[in-house]
C-alpha cells in the first residue's frame, strides 16, 4: 500500500474531496486508511468503565486508500508516488512530478 501512518494526504473523491489530513492508522489488508477530521461518522456509544457518559460520538470513518494521494509540499497538491533505492541502500518514496523524496 502506498500510504503509511503519519503521512499527510489529500482526499481525491467522495464527500470530503479536497480535504487534507494526517493518516491516523492504515489497514493494509483491507486497503483502507483513517484520516484525521475526514469522513466523520456518528456512533451511538453505551456507557462503559472508561467512558462514563454514553451518547452520540463523532469519529473518523475509514476511507479506501485509492481515494487519497500523498500531499507534496513542493507541488502543493496530492501526487502519485514511486519507489526508488538511494545510494546508501535505503528505499524511499518520491513524488513523480518533482522527484521530492518523502520521509518514511
Amino acid at each position: 500500500m502506498h500510504i503509511k501512518k503519519d503521512d499527510i494526504v489529500v482526499v481525491i473523491s467522495g464527500k470530503d474531496k479536497g480535504k487534507k489530513g494526517k493518516v491516523i492508522q492504515s489497514y493494509p489488508k483491507d486497503g483502507k486508511v483513517l484520516v484525521e477530521n475526514v469522513n466523520m461518522v456518528t456512533k451511538h456509544q453505551k456507557p462503559t468503565q472508561q467512558m462514563q457518559q454514553g451518547g452520540i460520538v463523532k469519529q473518523e470513518g475509514s476511507l479506501q486508500a485509492s481515494n487519497v494521494l500523498i500531499y507534496c509540499p513542493k507541488c502543493d497538491k496530492g501526487v502519485r508516488t514511486g519507489h526508488k533505492v538511494l545510494s546508501d541502500g535505503k528505499k524511499v518514496r518520491y513524488c513523480k512530478k518533482c522527484n521530492e523524496t518523502f520521509n518514511n
